[in-house]
């Protein structure tokens, strides 16, 4: 089988590793619920197709040109490159201390001081569900979207409505629903099948992209910025540019969400969420030079009545309708399948929180079907993705809000992990775990901090932990500013009201319900 074939990568046979993982499932205090279907390939797959980070940067590619240019739009992806590998070096550490499905806020209520632990692990727990609600509506209306791009790039006669862009994004969704439910069982197979198509599609638009474009001169790429949000620096342009780029970079901590079904997760997930880091970086790069090398007319490509400069791009290169349409096809078709990972991870986190009761309704969304999938939580997603849809898509403005609350919401939530472990690692209240007995329940709430199998050593790891914690602060900042410096309401930013809004609304609940029923990661066995 699949599974017995990529754990050998690991020597070790599937049921040895059934029981290890079990152990250390127990070990922070959780019990086995889902089933671990994923093995090492099928979730670098997953996450690589989460990332899809040479399609996510075709798709927002207008956020860092006209704040960057064609030079900014280079030097601001290597920089969020970069901070990404540094973040998820970080994250690596923590999923390793206690890789489970609730990732970030299991690992703030175990880092926090012990006044606040409750309080601060909740707000992230809730930052985090916003966050991949956010992820996945987005990712399900850039692909409903782009087909829409489609039709226009054939049809200059076609007028593009929101009702249809509506029918869609409700078709994207239901897709990823019937992955994730009909056929789940097939979710590790179909994500490994995904990842063969990331790698061709990305050669089979930037061969003939490269081969058939005329091309632009190294100064024209390297050089040349832009300030289209008529920002008071250059500087600061870039910096509001920077969203574009992180969201291509966004949804790495998916894989932690799926840890209670992957094996050996303790050691795959950290290995897994790097490999994908390199791979999507190498690849998003080549593509940015690609498409900014033979981007001849950028005019022509802001104002594409397709909505995506990447459309006009690849006709101009081509001079062929046809062509051009079955290159910019790839794109949509691998954001569908992005968005059948997003809703994966989505409800996966929704059902560790309600586990955890930090959700209204947490009895019925911690629940799983016959073949252990959270089917409850998933049709909650899905209900708000559907709703979602009906208020976004009011707005010209919509990709750039969507795109900022998912940034904002998910890269505070790393912030706030972050933050934490490097407070703990300068204190040294985390032991290594050969100091600490076999039989000993770890990193959980009340119980000792101990390093995991994956850890940075040393001052090294204080510096890539004090890199990450400065890089996401300034991402989360930034997250927040509107494309041009004088918005009115419909070019405004409007994730600030989606971020800091479910903050309010959690800390209201909190106060006033919450607080009697979550008490940070609830201990359901006792490890021995």
């Amino acid at each position: 089988m699949e599974n017995a074939v990529e754990l050998d990568r690991w020597d070790k046979q599937p049921s040895q590793v059934e029981v290890h993982d079990e152990q250390a499932l127990g070990r922070v205090g959780k019990k086995q619920v889902l089933k671990r279907r994923f093995g090492f390939l099928s979730i670098v797959g997953f996450s690589c197709t989460i990332l899809a980070t040479w399609e996510g940067m075709l798709s927002t590619f207008i956020i860092p040109f006209e704040n960057g240019g064609p030079a900014g739009t280079v030097y601001s992806f290597l920089v969020v490159w970069i901070g990404t590998f540094s973040s998820f070096l970080t994250l690596s550490e923590l999923v390793s201390m206690a890789p489970t499905s609730g990732g970030q806020y299991h690992w703030v209520s175990i880092l926090s001081p012990k006044w606040c632990h409750k309080y601060i692990s909740f707000l992230t727990g809730w930052l985090i569900v916003i966050g991949w609600i956010g992820a996945f509506s987005s990712t399900s209306y850039l692909s409903a979207s782009q087909i829409q791009g489609l039709v226009v790039l054939n049809r200059d006669s076609y007028d593009a409505t929101a009702w249809q862009t509506v029918l869609l994004y409700w078709a994207v969704v239901g897709f990823a629903v019937f992955f994730n439910t009909v056929v789940s069982t097939f979710l590790p197979k179909f994500e490994g099948f995904v990842l063969i198509l990331h790698v061709i599609g990305f050669f089979a638009i930037m061969i003939p992209l490269l081969y058939l474009g005329d091309k632009n001169s190294a100064s024209d790429v390297f050089t040349v910025f832009i300030n289209d949000g008529g920002f008071q620096t250059q500087g600061l342009s870039f910096l509001v540019g920077l969203t574009g780029s992180m969201f291509a970079f966004t949804g790495v901590d998916a894989a932690v969400h799926m840890s209670e079904e992957i094996h050996d997760a303790e050691k795959v997930v950290p290995v897994s969420i790097l490999t994908s880091v390199v791979i999507n970086g190498m690849l998003g790069f080549a593509m940015v030079l690609s498409t900014l090398f033979t981007m001849t007319d950028p005019d022509a490509a802001l104002e594409s009545a397709t909505g995506y400069p990447f459309m006009q791009v690849f006709l101009t290169a081509t001079g062929s309708k046809a062509g051009s349409t079955v290159m910019a096809a790839i794109v949509p078709v691998l954001v569908l399948a992005t968005a059948v990972g997003c809703l994966a991870s989505a409800s996966r986190m929704m059902w560790s929180f309600a586990r955890d009761r930090g959700l209204p309704g947490w009895r019925v969304l911690s629940r799983v079907n016959s073949e252990a999938v959270p089917h409850w939580a998933i049709i909650v997603v899905t209900v708000a993705a559907v709703l979602l849809a009906l208020i976004i898509l009011g707005s010209a403005a919509v990709l750039n809000d969507v795109i900022s609350l998912a940034v904002s919401a998910l890269y505070s939530s790393y912030l706030i992990s972050a933050a934490l472990l490097l407070w703990r690692r300068c204190v040294g209240s985390i032991r290594l775990a050969s100091e600490v007995s076999a039989t000993t329940i770890l990193n959980t709430t009340g119980t000792p901090l101990a390093w995991g199998p994956f850890r940075v050593p040393g001052v090294l790891g204080i510096a890539v932990n004090i890199f990450t914690v400065a890089y996401l602060a300034i991402g989360v900042f930034f997250s927040f500013w509107p494309m041009l410096l004088h918005p009115d309401a419909s070019t405004m930013n409007w994730a600030v009201v989606g971020t800091v809004g479910t903050s309010l609304i959690c800390t209201i609940y909190y106060m006033v319900w919450g607080r009697a029923e979550y008490t940070g990661p609830v201990v359901e066995t006792v490890y021995n």
